[in-house]
């Protein structure tokens, strides 16, 4: 993979990342996280797969602060973001790597996820609680419940959001204990941009949005869409929805449910459920960590 010459706007923490992962020669996983979460939403994914050998980066969307708390500090910094400039990052990311990366990520990052893979820049993908796209009809009552605190106020379109502690457990939170609710949200939700929602919102009725996904490219690679029981943000009817689009392609494509999970599923205390089956989904396709390089790559 190549990129030019002057190279793209990575943070040293995203360039040093790339520069570990190729010197590992390992098979590369890339994350991709959603509204309201941060790249360290997935350091428990990262070490578990670390540990069984994988090579893996977390890059931020543009602008994302490094740490929870500054990010508290300067939600602002969130504004404006869009779903095509966020996959125009991950890509200057992933086109730096040298081996074709697995691509895995949640909500707003499952949509960035299948994009990328819609551009050829997957070996594997799987999409977690995955954002609507284009052609993705369903619109259950929860999820507008969900997305209301965004989606109420046209105003936010250029705004950073945050979510009360009412709004994270209903959104994101709703099939874990209390206690473990009020941690989540000490721990984890930061501010968030809310251009994204008003993406995927007016999706179909905009055939030049970014909120789209080419679901035929005959080079997309495995795909994995994963869906939580409870999820209020992304329920099974939009999950299912994005899956039979997926279908679509020549390349194997699957759907699993977790039962009794919601939106949170990658940061509570099931995360390794939701881990442990795309790495099986991944190891069934030629994507486990001992997948041979190409042959152009090998040393």
């Amino acid at each position: 993979m190549s990129t030019t010459p002057a190279g793209p706007l990575l943070t040293d923490r995203e360039r040093a990342e790339v520069e570990a992962a190729n010197a590992s020669g390992r098979l590369p996983v890339v994350f991709v996280h959603g509204l309201w979460l941060l790249p360290s939403s997935w350091d428990t994914w990262r070490a578990h797969f670390e540990s069984l050998g994988y090579a893996t980066l977390a890059p931020g969307w543009p602008d994302d602060p490094e740490t929870v708390d500054a990010a508290r500090a300067h939600p602002e910094v969130f504004a404006g973001k869009t779903v095509g400039q966020v996959t125009d990052h991950v890509a200057d990311v992933i086109r730096l790597l040298d081996r074709e990366p697995v691509v895995i990520g949640h909500s707003f990052g499952g949509l960035i996820t299948q994009k990328l893979a819609g551009l050829g820049l997957a070996r594997a993908a799987v999409a977690v609680d995955p954002a609507p796209f284009r052609g993705v009809l369903p619109l259950p009552l929860s999820a507008l419940r969900a997305s209301a605190p965004v989606l109420t106020n046209p105003g936010n379109y250029n705004r950073s959001v945050s979510l009360t502690f009412d709004q994270f457990r209903y959104a994101f939170a709703n099939a874990v204990p209390a206690e473990e609710a009020a941690d989540l949200y000490r721990t984890y939700p930061v501010a968030a941009p809310g251009r994204p929602l008003f993406q995927a919102a007016t999706a179909n009725i905009n055939p030049r949005t970014e909120a789209s996904v080419d679901t035929r490219r005959a080079d997309r690679g495995p795909l994995l869409v994963i869906s939580g029981e409870k999820d209020h943000i992304v329920p099974w009817a939009i999950a299912h929805a994005s899956y039979k689009l997926q279908l679509k392609n020549p390349s194997p494509t699957e759907i699993i449910e977790i039962p009794d999970r919601g939106h949170s599923l990658v940061v509570d205390s099931g995360w390794r459920e939701v881990a442990d089956a795309s790495t099986a989904f991944l190891g069934r396709h030629g994507a486990g960590p001992d997948a041979a390089p190409p042959a152009s790559s090998a040393t």
